[in-house]
């Protein structure tokens, strides 16, 4: 007699589905990590970040707030961050750590920060981010850390005066690029600070690494004993050896899309971000 036996894959469904929520389990609890923060970006959460309008590095925009020309808009569950071509020269104001306000700029831009917001000691930071197009000449959007006493503005509390990179202002740079230079290519790496303020080492501990920028992915730096580790949707691409120690102090994440020189643009350049998050040690 032939054996009925079209119930046992139904039999076994449940079974399957337990057994993966249970591996599931037991990879988030040996991961040894827990999220002590998220922002998934529905909306723009103050609570979290403010718009960061500085002048560094030479750069030829105007960081603006609130969204001004659509440089930092928040829709469909992510933050679009940009650089705009204004058409027009428009004021700025822009000032370095030397009080020098940026001249007029056709150019408008993006950035943020968490700075007295959200800060940390160590542990994991991640972001999910894809440009919308790469390897073009000025374009550099970033995701970084900063050191919560960096005296660069906005100044709002009390021991916010460590210039940069010494510690209480040190730099660890998780996703950089450079389009002049590259073209679905990344750099990350510790900025090495020299001992004296604004001297830093760019080149001994940072590295370039190829994925497709135009598609998601995670980009991380974690704390590991002394070490630096840094990965890409979770495998590691790179460690700064015994550099985690050089970094003590309450670190703000912050999230731009810069004009590095002068080579002209039109239209608009966009970094999307999914979202980011934080994670410490269980």
């Amino acid at each position: 007699m032939k054996k009925n036996i079209a119930w046992i894959p139904l039999l076994l469904i449940p079974l399957l589905m337990i057994e993966c929520k249970l591996k599931e389990s037991q990879k988030e609890e040996d991961s040894g990590w827990e999220v002590d923060f998220i922002d998934s970006f529905e909306t723009f959460n103050e609570d979290n970040w403010q718009d960061q309008r500085i002048w560094v590095n030479n750069e030829t925009h105007c960081y603006v707030p609130d969204n001004q020309y659509n440089t930092r808009e928040v829709s469909n569950g992510t933050l679009k961050l940009r650089v705009v071509n204004a058409g027009k020269l428009v004021p700025c104001d822009n000032f370095d750590k030397h009080g020098n306000q940026h001249p007029e700029t056709q150019y408008v831009a993006g950035r943020i920060c968490s700075k007295n917001r959200k800060e940390f000691v160590k542990g994991k930071w991640t972001a999910r981010l894809r440009l919308h197009s790469n390897g073009e000449k000025s374009m550099f959007p970033a995701w970084w850390l900063l050191g919560a006493q960096n005296n660069e503005p906005p100044v709002q509390e009390k021991d916010e005066t460590v210039c940069w990179p010494l510690t209480g202002s040190g730099e660890i740079d998780i996703f950089e690029h450079h389009g002049d230079y590259h073209h679905d290519m990344f750099t990350t790496g510790a900025i090495v600070s020299l001992g004296e303020c604004d001297k830093g080492d760019w080149q001994s501990k940072r590295r370039n690494f190829p994925t497709t920028l135009n598609e998601f992915h995670e980009y991380s730096v974690e704390w590991e004993g002394s070490d630096l580790v840094y990965r890409l949707d979770g495998k590691e691409i790179y460690r700064n050896e015994g550099e985690g120690d050089k970094y003590p102090e309450p670190m703000f994440a912050i999230l731009n899309f810069a004009k590095i020189t002068d080579a002209p643009m039109q239209g608009s350049w966009t970094m999307e971000v999914d979202w980011v998050k934080h994670e410490k040690r269980k």
